[in-house]
């Protein structure tokens, strides 16, 4: 009668120590890939744009209607007589790649990315691209904004959707989405 308890109670503790370890390494599936504006809710109101009185390069690079200037690493357009950061729009091509740069390998595809611009060379140019969902990237721009979007929680910058993780104890961010503009 002894033995049957002890077997009983071992019983309960194995099967207890396997159910609690499946679930803790259950991974959350949050495919997210596409999401239209009207579903995303953003965390801050309101966005601080920083803007400058003169940038040193004052050659513009013309894109779609847009001019950008570029400097310190940092692109730039003119408004009422001040430069205002601005992202690139994808598709926008320049000769060099920011100097500083990280190279991030994702399915065969090799992306230079820089403040949280992902660009891919294409002859003796690199254009601005969206990434593949599943690239990783282990810091985002000092911009990037928290949004909600089906009661989850993501970090946005320039219309790209990364959820926070974890890689060998080093926080990382993976990309899950594009937010497509209406």
């Amino acid at each position: 009668m002894r033995n049957l308890k002890k077997i009983c109670v071992l019983a309960v503790v194995v099967l207890l120590g396997f159910t609690s370890q499946s679930i803790a390494q259950a991974k959350r599936d949050l495919s997210v890939s596409r999401v239209p504006s009207s579903k995303v809710t953003y965390k801050k109101t309101t966005k601080k744009v920083p803007s400058v009185r003169s940038v040193p390069n004052k050659t513009p690079i013309n894109y779609k209607g847009q001019n950008y200037y570029y400097a310190n690493n940092t692109y730039y357009t003119q408004t009422g007589g001040r430069y205002t950061v601005i992202p690139p729009k994808v598709g926008f091509r320049i000769k060099t790649v920011p100097v500083n740069y990280k190279l991030v390998r994702y399915n065969n595809h090799n992306y230079y990315h820089s403040q949280g611009i992902f660009y891919i060379q294409i002859n003796n140019e690199y254009e601005v691209v969206n990434p593949e969902v599943g690239t990783i990237v282990y810091e985002l721009p000092n911009d990037y904004e928290k949004v909600v979007i089906d009661g989850n929680t993501y970090y946005e910058y320039v219309n790209v959707l990364y959820e926070k993780i974890q890689i060998d104890g080093t926080r990382a961010y993976e990309v899950v989405g594009i937010i497509e503009m209406e």
